[in-house]
Order: structure tokens, then sequence, then C-alpha cells
């Protein structure tokens, strides 16, 4: 793997972010609810939940990644996982940092495809080799993404090292 890292500064984000949504806007899509996939989509769903004027924010976890290219056989999804009773015709916009394989954004698409109405996915970044095309991305990269939000190590050992 390179030493070479895409930066993503605060900044950037703030730009980025808004230009998402933009496209998000643009295409016509007016999602009913947006869902973060954690920990990396937290920020851009939130981000995407006030651009689009969206109140219905929800959280889904999975477990992939482990460290720097480093990560489980399959992704798992962890509980609680998002309960979709009466949503049987809601848009659902799915949000995450990267589509870096893409395992991820497939396997929670697949969780919500056929509870909900429509399901499209949107992401900061998307890597050539994704085995998914996202509907909506900022930016194509195919290096490692510094996000300022995991760029530093915790400020608690636990053993974890995610960057």
């Amino acid at each position: 793997m390179s030493d070479e890292r895409e930066i993503m500064s605060w900044e950037i984000f703030g730009v980025a972010s808004r230009a998402l949504a933009q496209a998000v806007a643009d295409d016509g899509y007016e999602p009913d609810m947006i869902l973060s996939i954690a920990r990396g989509g937290l920020l851009i769903g939130g981000a995407l939940g006030y651009a689009l004027a969206v109140k219905n924010v929800y959280t889904m976890n999975v477990e992939f990644y482990t460290g720097v290219d480093e990560r489980l056989e399959v992704p798992r999804i962890l509980p609680p996982a998002p309960d979709f009773v009466d949503l049987a015709d809601a848009r659902i916009l799915i949000a995450d940092d990267v589509a870096d394989t893409g395992h991820t954004l497939r396997s929670v698409h697949d969780f919500c495809d056929g509870k909900v109405g429509e399901v499209r996915t949107a992401v900061l970044y998307e890597k050539p080799h994704s085995v998914v095309q996202a509907d909506y991305a900022w930016k194509k990269t195919s290096l490692w993404i510094n996000f300022p939000w995991s760029d530093k190590e915790p400020v608690i050992d636990r053993g974890v090292r995610d960057f």
C-alpha cells in the first residue's frame, strides 16, 4: 500500500457534504430518511440531513474494518438494526464516508431492499475497485483517506487502531 493519502480537512468536509447534498437535490431525489452507516457515515449523514431538510436520520452499525486496509472477511451488521415498520413506501438515502470495497454499502443496501420503497446511496469518496457504485459520490480516489474525525489516535487506548 502506498504512503500517499487523500486528506480531507473539516473545511473540505463542509464543501464536500454540501456538494453531495446538491447532487442529490439536483437529481430530484427527496429522501424521507437518511440511514447513516456508523461510524464513518455519521457526520455525512447528519450534514446531508441538514442540507436536504430531512429530520429522520438513523444509524446502522456495521463492523468491517479493523485497521488501515485490514478488514473482516465479510461485514457484520451489529444490533440494534433499524426496524422499518410502516416504511414500505419510504425513500431511504444510505450515507457513508467511503465506498472502499463496497461490501459494507452493499450489505446495508441489501438489508433495506424490499423493506422500503426506494434505496439510494451517497458517499464522500468512492474507490475504483468498489463492488458497488454509489448513486452519489463526491469524489473518486484509489488512495487511503485521512478523515478529520479519524486521523488521530484515540484519547483512550482500547487496543484498537482505525487509521
